[in-house]
Protein backbone atom coordinates (compact mmCIF):
# COMPACT_ATOMS: atom_id res chain seq x y z
CA UNK A 1 0.00 0.00 0.00
CA UNK A 2 1.24 3.32 -0.31
CA UNK A 3 1.69 6.01 1.65
CA UNK A 4 -0.43 8.56 0.56
CA UNK A 5 -0.72 10.92 4.19
CA UNK A 6 3.29 11.21 3.18
CA UNK A 7 2.90 12.32 -0.36
CA UNK A 8 -0.15 14.90 0.68
CA UNK A 9 2.22 15.72 3.43
CA UNK A 10 4.92 16.95 1.67
CA UNK A 11 2.74 17.72 -1.48
CA UNK A 12 4.02 21.87 -0.33
CA UNK A 13 7.37 21.00 -1.09
CA UNK A 14 7.08 18.86 -4.20
CA UNK A 15 5.19 21.75 -5.70
CA UNK A 16 7.81 24.11 -4.36
CA UNK A 17 10.32 22.24 -6.14
CA UNK A 18 8.06 21.74 -9.27
CA UNK A 19 8.19 25.53 -9.14
CA UNK A 20 11.84 25.95 -8.97
CA UNK A 21 12.12 23.64 -12.37
CA UNK A 22 9.70 25.80 -14.06
CA UNK A 23 11.47 28.89 -13.27
CA UNK A 24 14.90 27.34 -14.12
CA UNK A 25 13.70 25.96 -17.45
CA UNK A 26 11.88 29.21 -18.08
CA UNK A 27 14.89 31.35 -17.64
CA UNK A 28 17.00 28.86 -19.31
CA UNK A 29 14.47 28.59 -22.58
CA UNK A 30 14.39 32.69 -22.53
CA UNK A 31 18.23 32.86 -22.38
CA UNK A 32 18.64 29.86 -24.76
CA UNK A 33 16.13 31.30 -27.49
CA UNK A 34 18.21 34.81 -27.72
CA UNK A 35 21.50 32.69 -28.17
CA UNK A 36 19.73 30.66 -30.84
CA UNK A 37 18.86 33.40 -32.91
CA UNK A 38 22.46 34.18 -32.82
CA UNK A 39 24.14 30.75 -33.41
CA UNK A 40 21.21 30.34 -36.47
CA UNK A 41 22.40 33.68 -37.54
CA UNK A 42 25.85 32.45 -38.20
CA UNK A 43 25.11 29.25 -39.62
CA UNK A 44 23.27 31.31 -42.08
CA UNK A 45 25.65 33.75 -42.44
CA UNK A 46 27.29 33.99 -46.29
CA UNK A 47 30.62 33.84 -44.84
CA UNK A 48 32.24 30.25 -44.19
CA UNK A 49 34.11 31.31 -41.01
CA UNK A 50 31.13 32.48 -39.44
CA UNK A 51 29.09 29.43 -40.55
CA UNK A 52 31.77 26.71 -39.02
CA UNK A 53 31.47 28.77 -36.21
CA UNK A 54 27.84 28.51 -35.52
CA UNK A 55 28.38 24.86 -36.54
CA UNK A 56 31.42 24.15 -33.94
CA UNK A 57 28.81 25.76 -31.06
CA UNK A 58 25.93 23.11 -32.46
CA UNK A 59 28.52 20.48 -32.12
CA UNK A 60 29.94 20.78 -28.85
CA UNK A 61 26.25 21.52 -27.18
CA UNK A 62 24.63 18.86 -28.78
CA UNK A 63 27.42 16.36 -28.57
CA UNK A 64 28.20 16.51 -25.07
CA UNK A 65 25.91 15.27 -22.59
CA UNK A 66 24.18 18.52 -20.11
CA UNK A 67 25.50 16.70 -17.05
CA UNK A 68 28.68 16.77 -18.58
CA UNK A 69 28.26 20.44 -19.31
CA UNK A 70 26.89 21.04 -15.74
CA UNK A 71 29.56 19.29 -14.02
CA UNK A 72 32.37 21.41 -15.78
CA UNK A 73 30.56 24.42 -15.21
CA UNK A 74 29.90 24.24 -11.76
CA UNK A 75 33.19 22.43 -11.27
CA UNK A 76 36.03 23.12 -13.63
CA UNK A 77 35.25 26.81 -13.82
CA UNK A 78 36.29 27.93 -10.23
CA UNK A 79 39.60 26.10 -10.63
CA UNK A 80 39.86 28.49 -13.72
CA UNK A 81 39.21 31.39 -11.34
CA UNK A 82 35.87 31.91 -12.69
CA UNK A 83 33.62 31.13 -9.14
CA UNK A 84 29.60 30.36 -10.35
CA UNK A 85 26.94 29.64 -7.97
CA UNK A 86 24.82 26.42 -8.28
CA UNK A 87 22.15 28.82 -9.89
CA UNK A 88 24.33 30.81 -12.38
CA UNK A 89 25.99 27.24 -12.86
CA UNK A 90 22.16 25.39 -13.72
CA UNK A 91 20.97 28.58 -16.26
CA UNK A 92 24.30 28.58 -18.09
CA UNK A 93 23.94 25.09 -18.43
CA UNK A 94 20.64 24.67 -19.76
CA UNK A 95 20.76 27.91 -21.99
CA UNK A 96 24.14 27.18 -23.68
CA UNK A 97 22.58 23.22 -24.35
CA UNK A 98 19.24 24.45 -25.24
CA UNK A 99 20.09 27.26 -27.47
CA UNK A 100 21.95 24.76 -29.72
CA UNK A 101 19.15 22.72 -30.67
CA UNK A 102 16.57 25.48 -31.06
CA UNK A 103 19.45 27.52 -33.47
CA UNK A 104 18.81 23.92 -35.56
CA UNK A 105 15.48 24.64 -35.02
CA UNK A 106 14.86 28.25 -36.14
CA UNK A 107 17.79 27.36 -39.13
CA UNK A 108 15.15 25.10 -40.58
CA UNK A 109 12.54 27.49 -40.34
CA UNK A 110 14.28 30.15 -42.13
CA UNK A 111 15.64 27.97 -44.76
CA UNK A 112 11.90 27.22 -45.55
CA UNK A 113 11.29 31.15 -46.31
CA UNK A 114 10.56 32.43 -49.56
CA UNK A 115 13.82 33.97 -51.02
CA UNK A 116 11.99 36.64 -52.74
CA UNK A 117 10.62 37.76 -49.23
CA UNK A 118 13.45 39.36 -48.12
CA UNK A 119 14.60 40.90 -50.93
CA UNK A 120 11.48 42.43 -51.79
CA UNK A 121 11.28 44.14 -47.83
CA UNK A 122 14.55 45.47 -48.33
CA UNK A 123 13.64 46.99 -51.62
CA UNK A 124 10.50 48.85 -49.82
CA UNK A 125 13.34 50.25 -47.50
CA UNK A 126 12.94 48.07 -44.58
CA UNK A 127 16.24 47.59 -42.84
CA UNK A 128 17.84 44.50 -42.00
CA UNK A 129 16.98 44.37 -38.79
CA UNK A 130 13.22 45.32 -38.86
CA UNK A 131 13.60 42.62 -41.47
CA UNK A 132 13.97 39.89 -38.73
CA UNK A 133 12.63 40.92 -35.90
CA UNK A 134 8.94 41.78 -38.00
CA UNK A 135 8.61 39.32 -40.72
CA UNK A 136 10.99 36.64 -40.40
CA UNK A 137 11.37 35.61 -36.82
CA UNK A 138 7.60 35.73 -36.36
CA UNK A 139 7.71 33.23 -39.14
CA UNK A 140 9.52 30.86 -38.04
CA UNK A 141 8.45 30.86 -34.86
CA UNK A 142 4.82 29.79 -36.43
CA UNK A 143 6.30 27.37 -38.74
CA UNK A 144 8.84 26.19 -35.94
CA UNK A 145 6.17 25.98 -32.95
CA UNK A 146 5.66 22.30 -32.80
CA UNK A 147 9.55 21.67 -32.66
CA UNK A 148 9.50 24.50 -30.39
CA UNK A 149 6.99 23.31 -27.93
CA UNK A 150 8.72 19.39 -28.13
CA UNK A 151 12.11 21.12 -27.03
CA UNK A 152 10.42 23.38 -23.75
CA UNK A 153 9.15 19.70 -23.09
CA UNK A 154 12.63 17.62 -23.10
CA UNK A 155 14.23 20.93 -21.58
CA UNK A 156 12.09 20.71 -18.32
CA UNK A 157 13.12 16.72 -18.49
CA UNK A 158 16.73 17.51 -18.93
CA UNK A 159 16.20 20.21 -16.10
CA UNK A 160 16.09 17.58 -13.89
CA UNK A 161 20.12 17.05 -14.07
CA UNK A 162 20.72 20.36 -12.34
CA UNK A 163 20.31 18.90 -9.02
CA UNK A 164 23.97 17.82 -9.37
CA UNK A 165 24.94 21.46 -8.67
CA UNK A 166 22.59 21.66 -5.69
CA UNK A 167 19.48 23.03 -7.09
CA UNK A 168 16.42 22.40 -4.95
CA UNK A 169 14.28 21.49 -7.84
CA UNK A 170 11.54 18.14 -8.33
CA UNK A 171 14.11 15.81 -8.41
CA UNK A 172 16.56 16.84 -6.15
CA UNK A 173 13.35 17.70 -3.44
CA UNK A 174 11.93 13.78 -4.32
CA UNK A 175 14.97 12.55 -3.77
CA UNK A 176 16.13 14.13 -0.61
CA UNK A 177 12.03 13.03 0.79
CA UNK A 178 12.65 9.51 -0.50
CA UNK A 179 15.95 8.87 1.54
CA UNK A 180 14.62 10.40 4.28
CA UNK A 181 10.96 8.74 4.97
CA UNK A 182 12.23 5.84 3.00
CA UNK A 183 9.45 5.64 0.81
CA UNK A 184 11.21 5.73 -2.59
CA UNK A 185 8.21 4.42 -4.37
CA UNK A 186 5.78 7.00 -3.42
CA UNK A 187 8.06 9.98 -4.27
CA UNK A 188 9.48 9.15 -7.21
CA UNK A 189 5.77 8.10 -8.10
CA UNK A 190 5.05 11.64 -7.67
CA UNK A 191 7.63 13.54 -8.95
CA UNK A 192 6.96 11.41 -12.09
CA UNK A 193 3.24 12.51 -11.86
CA UNK A 194 4.03 16.05 -11.86
CA UNK A 195 6.31 15.98 -14.52
CA UNK A 196 3.93 14.65 -16.84
CA UNK A 197 0.78 16.47 -15.36
CA UNK A 198 3.14 19.65 -16.55
CA UNK A 199 4.53 18.36 -19.76
CA UNK A 200 1.10 16.82 -20.81
CA UNK A 201 -0.15 20.30 -20.36
CA UNK A 202 2.39 21.69 -22.39
CA UNK A 203 1.80 19.09 -25.19
CA UNK A 204 -1.69 20.35 -25.23
CA UNK A 205 -1.27 23.82 -25.21
CA UNK A 206 1.10 23.21 -28.12
CA UNK A 207 -1.47 21.46 -29.88
CA UNK A 208 -3.93 24.04 -29.70
CA UNK A 209 -1.85 26.63 -30.81
CA UNK A 210 -0.71 25.05 -33.64
CA UNK A 211 -4.28 24.71 -34.60
CA UNK A 212 -4.88 28.31 -34.16
CA UNK A 213 -2.07 29.05 -36.12
CA UNK A 214 -3.40 26.77 -38.97
CA UNK A 215 -6.42 29.01 -38.77
CA UNK A 216 -4.48 32.37 -39.13
CA UNK A 217 -2.78 31.26 -42.13
CA UNK A 218 -6.07 29.81 -44.07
Amino acid sequence: MLEWSQIIQSLPLLLAGLWSTLQMSAVGLAIGFVIAVGVCGLRLSPRAVLRRLGGAYITIFRGVPLLIQLLFLYNVLPRLGLGVTPVVAAIAGLSLCCGAYIAEILRGGFLTLPRGQAESALMLGLSHRALLLRIQIPQVVRLTSPALVNEVILLIKASSLISVVGISELTRTAQNLAASTFLQLEFYLAAAALYCVLNVSLALLGSWLEIRLRRDRA
